[in-house]
């Protein structure tokens, strides 16, 4: 029997609206009590009775409630999971889990002296097009590894403003997209031996990074990550070569765009993708489209029930998150002094 755990779902922005509360309404094994936003009327089209608040301090003092999901902007991110960490909750942080690695620490020591859960949202792991990739790497179909590449191309040459386009830290392209790609790379490598960057505002009036290229190294094997906002034609998602083969996948995967479109986990289709966007998988006997792992991101909630109720492994544990914060810094010091920065 499903015994829901009870929720409070802190910022119903961006985030908490189209990433998180869907999930929240759609799987039984949760149920939101509280909902904390400024936009209460937004809340109430969605979360018709559960109670909305603009006090964070409402929240955490609730005895009803076990789970406090942050989707704030980055900044709030330390003294919020903090806060909620010492009043005895289970936490899950959105992507970027901190702005600076020692306060992830901090957090991981905190949430071990109290017992708690302690989560970083790193959906993309649930990505079909990844979880491709980690399938052919796991079964061996590409052979040993030598180079990883994954990107993030748009096309957004105006600024749309924000708080993420604020010369302000934890804002830019590196603490939001690359998150995501950093996260997928330690999955599957661990953390590398070395770190090499660049960091650049390549848009007129930018004020924050919204390009960069990070190469780590593990030993002779090379995981390439690059982002950039002026890519009016994008190449492959991910391009990854071994001694047996090269596997190449084009097109993001589509949760995302059909959660932003009011689709909802559990949807016709959900997680499918489009047979034209299957990738490839070339040998030297061979040339065979991969059918794409459906996406699902629902995974990764599945899997902090099973760790709250019944004591399985986090699937995205804090520890995860404060290395992808470590790798961050790296980049930003490689490419701020023009240097490799070993690990």
């Amino acid at each position: 029997m499903i015994k829901a755990i009870q929720t409070g779902l802190v910022g119903y922005g961006l985030s908490g609206f189209t990433f998180h509360a869907p999930f929240m309404k759609t799987m039984d094994e949760f149920s939101v009590v509280k909902i904390m936003s400024s936009n209460e009327e937004k809340v109430k089209k969605d979360f018709p009775d559960t109670e909305v608040t603009n006090d964070f301090e409402l929240v955490i003092r609730d005895a009803d409630v076990e789970l406090i999901i942050i989707t704030t902007p980055n900044e709030f991110h330390f003294d919020m999971a903090k806060r909620s960490i010492e009043a005895g909750k289970h936490v899950i942080i959105e992507k970027p889990m901190v702005i600076e690695s020692a306060k992830g620490d901090e957090l991981v020591q905190l949430a071990e002296k109290h017992d708690v859960m302690l989560s970083v949202y790193q959906n993309r792991r649930y990505d079909g097009n990844f979880q491709t990739v980690k399938k052919l790497i796991d079964d061996g179909a590409l052979g040993d590894i030598n180079t990883y590449e994954a990107r993030y191309d748009r096309f957004c040459p105006v600024l749309v403003g924000g708080w993420r386009e604020k010369a302000e830290p934890g804002a830019g392209m590196l603490y939001d997209l690359g998150a995501h790609l950093i996260d997928q790379a330690l999955y599957l490598f661990g953390m590398p031996h070395s770190v090499t960057a660049d960091v650049q505002v390549q848009r007129e009036d930018g004020k924050t990074d919204d390009y960069f290229h990070i190469i780590l190294a593990y030993g002779k094997k090379r995981a390439i990550l690059h982002c950039g906002l002026l890519a009016l034609e994008q190449g492959p998602k991910y391009k990854v070569h071994g001694d047996k083969g090269t596997f190449i996948k084009y097109g993001e995967d589509g949760q995302e765009s059909d959660l932003k479109e009011g689709k909802r986990p559990g949807d016709e289709g959900w997680g499918m993708d489009r047979p034209e966007l299957y990738g490839t998988l070339y040998t030297e006997e061979s040339e065979e489209k991969i059918v794409t792992v459906p996406g699902a991101y629902m995974n990764y909630y599945k899997g902090v029930y099973d760790c709250i109720r019944n004591g399985a492994d986090c699937p995205v544990p804090g520890e995860d998150g404060v290395n992808t914060i470590r790798l961050i810094e790296a980049a930003i010091k490689s490419s701020e002094e023009k240097r490799t920065v070993k690990w």
